[in-house]
This record gives structure tokens, C-alpha cells and sequence, in this order.
């Protein structure tokens, strides 16, 4: 396959039109006026082909370069490998993928960076939120250590409190039960009081009715009247002596 695309290529430059010489003076003048910064040196172009190359010395750089170039060859050689479009559509993707990693690489390094900051940044900022909530949480247990003191005293307070009610309610309920009991024997003492009224009228209207009874008796009349002629007379008889 080498030999047959070395023949064709061979027919083609005896076939292709020789170039005036002349003409060479004008391409090296139009060269030659170009600036010369806007030129890539050689040694600067091969130097970054060569860091381009995986390897850590220029030894295995130039040995994986030159197995690069060997391992192509005996395969083109040998028809392993066909050069066609599609090995220029790979080449071509490759050069573009290379790129994009040569160049876009950096941004994207810078960009993932950048995010990494922001992400750690908005971390650092929540830590330090977090530990300035706990200190501050800290700080009000502190404040409020005196509590369980202030607590207790309060429940010997409600304690105290509480027995104290105990005791009013006691006395309240003494209280309203001699009310009662007052108010029971009050009652007692104004129904004996009626009752003995009720007797002493009843008895007063018995003896009055008996001495109308006994007046009404001309013997008793009698013997009144003679006891209270003794009596006048023994009156008499005591102040004449």
C-alpha cells in the first residue's frame, strides 16, 4: 500500500506543471514583509509540541513519539490502517478535542475553582453561623444557671403557698360550721324561749281563769275578805305598839 501511494504520488509530480523560478522571489518577498512578531519562532512551536506529549522527560517523549510514528507506519504499510476521510474526520476531531482541552481546560480549571470557593465559602459562612448560634445558645444556658435555684425556692414559696391555703380553707370551713352550728342553737334557744312564753301565758291563763272561778264563790268571797280584815288589823295592832 506505501509502495502504490508512493507511485501515484511520484506520477503526480511528474504530471504536475513545473513552477517558474522566478516566482520564487515574490512568495520569499511577501514572507520576508510579514512582521515577524506575528511568527512563531520554530524552536518555541517544536518545544510546545513537545510538552504537549505525555512523559515526564524529553527520553520518554521522544521514545513514545518515535513508537507513535513506527507502530503508524507498519501499519500503513502493512494495510492494518487505511488512510481515508474518516481518518481526516478523526484527525480532525482530535485536533478540535485537544484544543478545547488545551485551551478550554484552564477556563473550565478556573470556573471549578471559582465554584469550589463560592461552595466552600458559603460552607465556612454556615459553620461559622452554626458555631456563633451554639456559642450564643451556650451563653444563655450560662446566663440562666441560677434557675434550678430560683426554682426551688419558688416551690418552697408554692410550698408554703399551698399549706397555707390548707390551712385558710381549714379554718373557713371551722368557721362556716360554728356559723351553722351558731345558727342551729339560735334556733334552739328562740323555740325554747316561744315554748316557755307559750307556757308561762298558758299557766297564767289557768290561774287567772281558776281566781275568776274562785270569785265567783260567795265562800271564797267570804274567806278572802276576813283574811284581809286579819290581815289589816295585825297591821294596825304591829304600828300602835
Amino acid at each position: 500500500m506505501a509502495s502504490r501511494l508512493a507511485t501515484r504520488a511520484f506520477g503526480a509530480a511528474r504530471l504536475r506543471p513545473s513552477i517558474v523560478p522566478r516566482a520564487l522571489p515574490a512568495v520569499t518577498t511577501l514572507t520576508s514583509s510579514r512582521p515577524a512578531s506575528s511568527v512563531p519562532e520554530p524552536k518555541a512551536k517544536a518545544q510546545s509540541i513537545i510538552d504537549s506529549l505525555p512523559g515526564n522527560s524529553l527520553i520518554s517523549k521522544t521514545a513514545i513519539l518515535s513508537s507513535a510514528a513506527g507502530l503508524s507506519i507498519y501499519a500503513i504499510s502493512n494495510e492494518y490502517y487505511v488512510v481515508n476521510e474518516e481518518t481526516v474526520v478523526a484527525f480532525c476531531l482530535l485536533s478540535v478535542w485537544g484544543a478545547l482541552i488545551k485551551f478550554g481546560g484552564p477556563m473550565y480549571k478556573e470556573w471549578a475553582e471559582a465554584q469550589n470557593e463560592k461552595i466552600k465559602g458559603i460552607l465556612n459562612a454556615a459553620r461559622s453561623d452554626h458555631t456563633q448560634a451554639v456559642k450564643n445558645r451556650i451563653e444563655n444556658v450560662q446566663q440562666m444557671s441560677g434557675v434550678i435555684d430560683i426554682t426551688k425556692s419558688l416551690f418552697e414559696v408554692s410550698k408554703e403557698t399551698a399549706q397555707l391555703e390548707a390551712k385558710a380553707y381549714e379554718l373557713e370551713q371551722t368557721t362556716a360550721l360554728a356559723a351553722e352550728a351558731k345558727t342551729v342553737l339560735d334556733s334552739w334557744v328562740r323555740y325554747e324561749g316561744q315554748v316557755k312564753q307559750r307556757q308561762q301565758r298558758e299557766l297564767a291563763e289557768s290561774i287567772i281563769a281558776k281566781v275568776k272561778k274562785e270569785l265567783e264563790n260567795p265562800k271564797a268571797l267570804q274567806q278572802i275578805l276576813q283574811q284581809s280584815v286579819a290581815d289589816v288589823e295585825r297591821i294596825v295592832s304591829s304600828k300602835a305598839q
